[in-house]
């Protein structure tokens, strides 16, 4: 019966293992907390979570630790389990620098490492639609929101607009609203694409993980209203203090009619 207990007439009841119960717990509860659900910061105790999922305390308690061992909550003795961090959101949909992003949140500060003049490797230049080996205005900045390290950027740009924008303040202004002010023009759109990338040393050192830990890393090559390639980033998040979301639209598809035979002879693959 693959797990399942049926009778007639009535839905499958679905046999889980505590652990697969205490994950899926625990997805809701992160949810609230990154949500601001719990505006008291104080999760429910342990018999309102019991009654809620309908399972047993040890569950409960597995959930809880899996949310804390990811240090969104801690637990308080004499007053129970309450959120100790929050996720900053992070839109996916929207074309805003850091700044802009965050700054309800705090003052969002950067720390230029780097900046100047550097030779293009190819895949930059091709990026940018520059000649092999062109000169390319070369940034890189520690950023911060209320003095908590966030991420660090690497930032490419074409030199005819990079090279104005290292006479300005790079510490406290977005590089996006830089561009806009000395080209005169508005930014468009922007490529993007997100992985999972381990720290190395360096990056460990600054973003202060420790080695190997899990980053966000965010390629976005950005464009002026014009469609000229402007502005090409390698962003770094920390992932613990970093939440991306975004707002996806389903395109037009031809469903096929239920008991239709879809086997084809081509090789494609099937998500769903």
């Amino acid at each position: 019966m693959n797990g399942h207990s049926i009778v007639a007439g009535t839905p499958p009841t679905i046999r889980r293992r505590r652990a697969d119960q205490a994950r899926q717990i625990a997805d809701v509860l992160r949810q609230q907390v990154l949500n601001g659900a719990y505006h008291d910061r104080i999760l429910p105790g342990e018999n309102a979570l019991i009654r809620e999922f309908e399972t047993t305390r040890n569950t409960v308690r597995e959930a809880l630790d899996l949310v804390r061992s990811e240090g969104l909550v801690d637990r308080v003795p004499g007053l129970g389990t309450r959120v100790a961090a929050e996720k900053y959101p992070h839109g996916l949909d929207m074309l805003l620098g850091l700044a802009e992003t965050l700054g309800a949140h705090g003052p969002v500060t950067n720390e230029v490492r780097t900046a100047g003049l550097a030779t293009a490797p190819p895949s930059i230049a091709r990026h940018l639609g520059l000649p092999d080996r062109a000169p390319v205005v070369y940034i890189e900045r520690l950023r911060s929101v209320s003095g908590l390290v966030l991420s660090l950027d690497l930032t490419y740009l074409a030199p005819e607009i990079g090279e104005p924008i290292l006479a300005e303040d790079l510490e406290r202004t977005d590089i996006f609203c830089l561009i806009e002010r000395i080209t005169g023009r508005r930014l468009g759109e922007a490529e993007i694409s997100l992985e999972a990338v381990n720290a190395d040393a360096h990056c460990a050192d600054l973003l202060e993980v420790p080695r190997d830990s899990a980053l966000l890393m965010l390629e976005r090559l950005t464009r002026l209203d014009d469609g000229r390639p402007v502005d090409l980033e390698y962003i770094r998040f920390r992932g613990d203090r970093m939440r991306m979301s975004g707002r996806l639209v389903r395109p037009t598809v031809t469903v096929p009619d239920a008991g239709t035979d879809t086997d084809t002879d081509t090789d494609t693959d099937a998500a769903a």
